[in-house]
C-alpha cells in the first residue's frame, strides 16, 4: 500500500531518495516524468563566486598532465577521473555512475541481479562485507559481515574503488570467483564462489509455534510494505486468530529504498512520526507519519537487528523503538543514517549524492552511531546435551495416583522432530521467542 501523500514535496525534487548501502545500493529508478528535472539548490550556494584561483590551478595540472604523461591521456578520461575523484572525497556513498553503474542500480530495486549476493563497503582503504544477502553464493560460501575482502581473484583490494571492487565482483552467471577475506583480524582465507543470478526475496514468514510467527525482511525494496502486509495477513490466517507474538528480523539487512521502510513501520504503528530528513537543501526536509491503519492488529513485537542492520532497517527499528511499539534485541546496528539522492545526468549518467541525514522520531541521528538494542543478545552456537536418563515418582511401582485426577507423566523417551524449527539453531531467534511467551504471561494472556 502506497501513501503517497507523505511525499508532497516540491515538484523540483527530480530524484529518487534512497538508502542503499555502499558496492550494491538498492534505488528507486525515477519516474520518467520528472528524471529531467532540476534539483532545487541553497541559495546561498548559487550566489557563492567561483573560485577562480582553484580553478586555474584545476587547468594547469590539466594542461600539465596531457603534456608530460609518459603516454597520452584523451580530455574525457582526465575530466571524468576528475569528477570521480571529486565525489569520492565526500563521503563513501556519494559517486559518480558511468551508464552501466547507473543500470546497475537502477536493476537493483527489481530484485533479480547477476553477482555474488554481498553488500559491501569501505574501511581502512579495503573492502568490507556489510552484510551477505540470504539465499546467495555469498551466504551460502558462510561470508559474514565484518569480513575484509583482501584480493579479488588474487588482486588486492586496498586502495581499490567501490564501484571497481563491485565491478569485478560483478560477472556471468555460472563463473566463478575467488575472495580472499580477512575476519575480525585473524588469518586471511579464501572462498571460491560462483556467480548466479540474485533473485532476491525481500520478504519472507512463517509460524514458529501456534500463536508466534516470524517475519524476516532481507532488503526494503520498491513493494515491500506491500509484500510484508501480505505476510502478516497470511499468518493470522495460518493461526486462525490474532498472532500472541511476532518476532520481525531485520539482521543482515543492508537497506533500500526509504518508501518501502516507512510503509514496513506504518504496519505496526497506528500514529505518530516515522522518521525524518533534514539537508542543506529544501527538498531534503521530508516528514514521514504513520496512519491509522494497523495491519499487525498490534501483536508483542520484538524487532532483532545486527551489525549487518543499516540504513532502511535502521529506519524501522528506530521508529518502533522510540514509539515504544516494540522490543529490539540484538547487538548494535551498523550506524549508516544518511539519504543518498540519484541525479540523472546526460548520456544515461548519474550522480549518487549524499543530500540528507535522516533522524528517528525523537531526533536521534543514528550516523555513524547505530541502534543500540534494549536488549543485547549476541550470536552463539547452540549444542544439545543427551537429557539424563531417570526415574519418576510416576515411574515407581505402587505410587499415589494424581489427588486431583490429573494425567499421570512418566518418563518420556525424546520425541524427536520431523520438521526442525529456526528457533533451535538461532540462538538469538530463540532468545526473542522467549522474551514473547514472558511478555505474554505477564500480561495474562
Amino acid at each position: 500500500m502506497l501513501h503517497l501523500r507523505r511525499f508532497a514535496q516540491p515538484s523540483t525534487l527530480a530524484l529518487t531518495i534512497m538508502l542503499g548501502m555502499y558496492g550494491s545500493a538498492w534505488a528507486q529508478q525515477p519516474p520518467p516524468e520528472i528524471a529531467t528535472e532540476s534539483i532545487q539548490l541553497d541559495p546561498a550556494a548559487r550566489k557563492a563566486p567561483l573560485p577562480l584561483d582553484e580553478l586555474r590551478t584545476f587547468a594547469e595540472v590539466l594542461d600539465r598532465i596531457k603534456a608530460a604523461y609518459v603516454e597520452p591521456v584523451d580530455d574525457k578520461t582526465l575530466l571524468e577521473n576528475a569528477i570521480k575523484g571529486m565525489l569520492s572525497n565526500l563521503d563513501p556513498h556519494s559517486a559518480y555512475l558511468e551508464p552501466e553503474a547507473f543500470a546497475e542500480l537502477q536493476e537493483s530495486t527489481s530484485g533479480e541481479f547477476g553477482g555474488l549476493g554481498i553488500e559491501v563497503g569501505i574501511e581502512d582503504g579495503f573492502i568490507k562485507v556489510v552484510s551477505p544477502i540470504d539465499d546467495t553464493p555469498a551466504s551460502k560460501a558462510g561470508i559474514e559481515a565484518g569480513d575484509l575482502i583482501v584480493k579479488i581473484d588474487g588482486k588486492p583490494t586496498k586502495g581499490m574503488s567501490m564501484m571497481d571492487a563491485v565491478g569485478m565482483m560483478r560477472g556471468k552467471p555460472g563463473s566463478d570467483i575467488s575472495l580472499s577475506l580477512v575476519r575480525e583480524g585473524g588469518k586471511p582465507f579464501s572462498v571460491k564462489l560462483t556467480r548466479a543470478v540474485i533473485k532476491v526475496t525481500s520478504v519472507k514468514s512463517q509460524m514458529l509455534e501456534p500463536g508466534y510467527g516470524y517475519l524476516r525482511v532481507t532488503q526494503f525494496q520498491i513493494n515491500t510494505g506491500e509484500e510484508v502486509g501480505k505476510a502478516l495477513a497470511k499468518m493470522r490466517k495460518e493461526n486462525g486468530k490474532k498472532l500472541n507474538g511476532l518476532v520481525l528480523d531485520l539482521r543482515n539487512n543492508p537497506g533500500g529504498v526509504l518508501q518501502a521502510a516507512v510503509e514496513v513501520s506504518d504496519h505496526f504503528l497506528t500514529d505518530g512520526l516515522i522518521v525524518y530528513t533534514k539537508g542543506r537543501i529544501p527538498n531534503s526536509e521530508l516528514r514521514f507519519n504513520a496512519d491509522a491503519a494497523d495491519a499487525s492488529e498490534g501483536v508483542q513485537l520484538v524487532v532483532l537487528i545486527n551489525g549487518g542492520s543499516a540504513s532502511a532497517s535502521e529506519i524501522v527499528a528506530g521508529a518502533l523503538q522510540d514509539q515504544k511499539r516494540g522490543v529490539v534485541m540484538g547487538t548494535d546496528s551498523f550506524g549508516k543514517g544518511s539519504v543518498q539522492t540519484v541525479l540523472p545526468l546526460n548520456n544515461d549518467r548519474a550522480l549518487k549524492l549524499t543530500t540528507a541525514l535522516y533522524y528517528t522520531p525523537n531526533g536521534r541521528s543514528i550516523q555513524a552511531q547505530g541502534i543500540e538494542p534494549d536488549i543485547t543478545v549476541t550470536r552463539a552456537k547452540l549444542t544439545r546435551e543427551q537429557a539424563a536418563e531417570g526415574v519418576r515418582e510416576a515411574d515407581l511401582a505402587g505410587h499415589l495416583g494424581n489427588g486431583n485426577g490429573g494425567p499421570e507423566r512418566p518418563t518420556m523417551a525424546p520425541i524427536a522432530s520431523d520438521s526442525p524449527r529456526p528457533q533451535d539453531d538461532d540462538y538469538q531467534l530463540g532468545q526473542a521467542l522467549n522474551l514473547l511467551k514472558g511478555l505474554n504471561l505477564t500480561r495474562g494472556k
